[in-house]
């Protein structure tokens, strides 16, 4: 074990580069979105001010818009607009409309009718009512409106990470797939005060007489201008190539930190989700990914694997691992677990996740077809003696893997299935192992030596050279510590992997990950 905890104070320190540039592109985001908000929302709001037979209309669309679930509202946008900043700027901006829009209606609209009409009766045609009259009676409404949607727009902008977009949701993100309380806070904190700093700003702006800021509002497009061009900051210096690491291979040290470590590896880097990432990389978006060496999508986008020569990524045998409570609680649950040992090599794993990822068979579907071909399978006995708790993550292999196991389950047995897939990342479906939430997961033994375990480096050295070494280490330690017991390897073994375009690494001649590094340093 680590002796020494990590404070948060030390780790925002450690990541002091890299936590300024997703503070510049989150502020970046949200004023991108909110000006072009703006210049949509306010023209919009005057407009249904003047024909109030589509108010209904228009209020009524921005609403929708806004209850659509914000994750939901950035899936709708990658497959018209791709993965990035486009994506995400669109879908804050559809959040920032409503406060805006209906601020701006409410405001003109709540204008006495006697001072607008004694401004006619002066002489004041439609337009000088509106810009003399109507809009600086309005602004404490209006601004308070762009308040709303600016604090809206900080709190959304976190999940621009998730299609590589960048902002401080690469670190909250990442410390959940990670349980990292020091790297969530990292994230969550400046995120917030962010959110807390423009609320205070607009609403000081908000409470002052228009005459006092009418300079200032004249000033403002100049000023989101500004810090909307934040955003561009961090890629205007970044490196040859252009990196995609999920969040969870971000902060572990057999991925991103590893390749600091070890190979001294700097590349302009964005976290991205799994689900997008090898497309991504497919279309040129990205240069190199993280990933897994049995990942079906290998094959389906012709990427090839660099060669990991400096070893930083250790064996994965994956396995069956369970409560030691469970297997009392189901005696009939450890030899029907075994009857996948050694069953799936590495290639075999690589063309069932092809079907899942790019064939978009059903895991379902893959696991029985598997299982008939191994003559494994039954038909389910329909037993009710007692529920077995089946948890996976969040990758197409483990829902494979999972159904398989339930499938052997109700046809072996008498025992029934429920299933909790999708748990997300290690530490997360873990911990609901640990808290009793599920009885039994598939893991890796290289994720249990340096993400669960936290084994000393010397440790890690030793045991790097021997998939079996590691197995024995982490099942003695894992009964030791957790009362949890690995079973039988399933076979195969799953390690991460660095991966770009097959085309780009032969013209490149980059072949491992040390060619990588040099080309990255040379001129």
């Amino acid at each position: 074990m680590n002796e020494h905890q990590q404070t948060l104070w030390e780790f925002m320190q450690q990541q002091a580069d890299k936590l300024g540039v997703q503070t510049m592109q989150h502020i970046g985001l949200t004023f991108i979105s909110l000006f072009i908000a703006v210049l949509i929302g306010l023209p919009l709001g005057i407009y249904i001010t003047r024909k109030k037979q589509l108010s209904g209309i228009v209020l009524g669309i921005a609403g929708i818009l806004q209850t659509i679930p914000s994750i939901a509202l950035l899936g709708f946008m990658i497959p018209v607009l791709g993965i990035g900043a486009k994506p995400a700027i669109v879908a804050l901006l559809l959040y920032a409309l409503l406060p805006i829009i209906r601020n701006t209606y409410t405001g003109i609209t709540g204008v006495d009718a006697a001072v607008k009409e004694a401004a006619v009766a002066m002489g004041m045609n439609k337009w000088q009512v509106l810009f003399k009259v109507e809009l600086p009676l309005a602004m404490p409404v209006i601004l308070a409106g762009i308040r709303t949607a600016t604090v809206i727009n900080v709190g959304v902008a976190t999940l621009a990470s998730y299609i590589a977009a960048g902002g401080l949701g690469e670190f909250i993100f990442g410390g959940i797939s990670l349980n990292n309380t020091n790297m969530i806070l990292a994230g969550a904190i400046p995120a917030a005060i962010l959110a807390i700093l423009f609320d205070f700003l607009l609403s000081r702006l908000q409470k002052l007489n228009f005459k006092k800021i009418k300079g200032a509002v004249k000033v403002a497009p100049v000023l989101l201008i500004l810090l909307s061009g934040l955003y561009f900051i961090p890629s205007a210096y970044g490196s040859k190539l252009t990196a995609g690491f999920t969040p969870e291979f971000m902060g572990r040290q057999d991925g991103n930190l590893g390749l600091i470590s070890k190979y001294g590896l700097k590349i302009h880097t964005i976290v991205i989700n799994d689900a997008v990432m090898y497309k991504a990389a497919q279309e040129k978006e990205l240069d190199v990914i993280s990933g897994y060496s049995t990942d079906g999508r290998l094959k389906a986008y012709n990427l090839i694997v660099l060669d990991d020569d400096k070893k930083i990524f250790p064996p994965y045998y994956a396995a069956p691992i369970v409560r030691e409570d469970a297997l009392r609680k189901f005696p009939e649950l450890e030899k029907t677990l075994n009857l996948l040992a050694g069953t799936i090599t590495d290639s075999v794993m690589t063309e069932l996740n092809y079907k899942t990822d790019y064939l978009h068979q059903t895991p379902e579907r893959v696991a029985k077809d598997f299982l008939l071909s191994k003559k494994l399978y039954k038909p389910e006995r329909g037993g009710k003696d007692a529920v077995v708790r089946i948890g996976s993550k969040i990758f197409g292999e483990q829902y494979i893997l999972a159904s398989m196991y339930t499938m052997l389950i109700k046809g072996y047995t008498n025992y029934d299935v429920a299933t909790k897939t999708g748990l997300g990342g290690t530490k997360i479906v873990f911990d609901a192992m640990t808290n009793d939430q599920i009885d039994v997961y598939p893991e890796y033994t290289g994720t249990g030596l340096l993400a669960i375990l936290q084994a000393a480096p010397q440790t890690i050295t030793r045991l790097q050279i021997s998939k079996d070494s590691t197995y024995n280490y982490v099942q003695a330690e894992f009964k030791k510590r957790y009362n949890i017991k690995w079973l039988k390897p399933i076979g195969f073994n799953n390690a991460y992997a660095l991966m770009m375009r097959e085309q780009q690494a032969k013209e490149l001649n980059i072949k491992t990950i040390s060619n990588l590094k040099r080309y990255l340093d040379s001129k």
